[in-house]
């Protein structure tokens, strides 16, 4: 369970993996991504730990190369792979849904564990924690539209998990096809998932 796709765009390439979701890194060049990709192995394994999951992927396979897009080189991995398309048991749709809860829970808990104001990077540039959270929480209430999960703006921490119960129940269900929203359910767990570990990962980095 190691399958991997590179998505090519003219300044950055995605090395993300079709059976992990969020586990998807960023570099210049083809091996660069990989080898990024396994350098986050470590990190990685504490969320599908999280979610009760053993993680020993093996050696990568790269199944599919992708043409990327604008997104792509301004860092965010944007097209779907013909695998996104395969079906999603109900066992594997809750594999996955397992993982992006965990994701979901280390992000908290990283984000009350971190100070307000965050390292800037070698620019100057950075969110600074309360904003990065509510970026998080923004870009999913959007992701969650596209799914046909329609909330307001959030006014209370009960607002949010509500919207997120919602979107974890129509992920967790069983996919034949075909897909009536732009994302398939394999994609959305991906790319939701990605984005609550990138700004995790971040985060960490940035609290010190």
């Amino acid at each position: 369970m190691n399958r991997i796709y590179l998505e090519l765009g003219a300044k950055k390439v995605f090395a993300c993996s079709l059976d992990w979701p969020g586990w998807c890194r960023a570099g210049k060049s083809e091996e660069p991504a990989l080898d990024r990709l396994l350098d986050y192995a470590p990190r990685y394994r504490v969320v599908a730990e999280r979610a009760g999951l053993d993680f020993d992927p093996g050696a990568p396979t790269v199944v599919e190369r992708l043409d990327g897009r604008s997104a792509t080189d301004f860092g965010i991995p944007e097209v779907h792979a013909k695998a996104d398309h395969e079906p999603l048991t109900e066992a594997e749709a809750g594999r996955q849904v397992a993982i992006m809860r965990a994701a979901w829970e280390l992000f908290d808990e990283r984000a009350a564990a971190s100070p307000e104001e965050l390292r800037k990077g070698p620019r100057g540039g950075g969110r600074d924690r309360t904003k990065m959270v509510e970026h998080v929480e923004e870009a999913e209430r959007g992701y969650a539209r596209i799914l046909g999960v329609k909330h307001p703006p959030y006014r209370s921490r009960q607002d949010r998990d509500a919207l997120r119960e919602e979107l974890a129940a129509v992920l967790s269900r069983p996919w034949t096809g075909p897909w009536e929203p732009k994302w398939t359910p394999r994609y959305a767990l991906r790319r939701i998932t990605w984005h609550v570990l990138d700004h995790l990962w971040e985060m960490e980095d940035r609290r010190t």
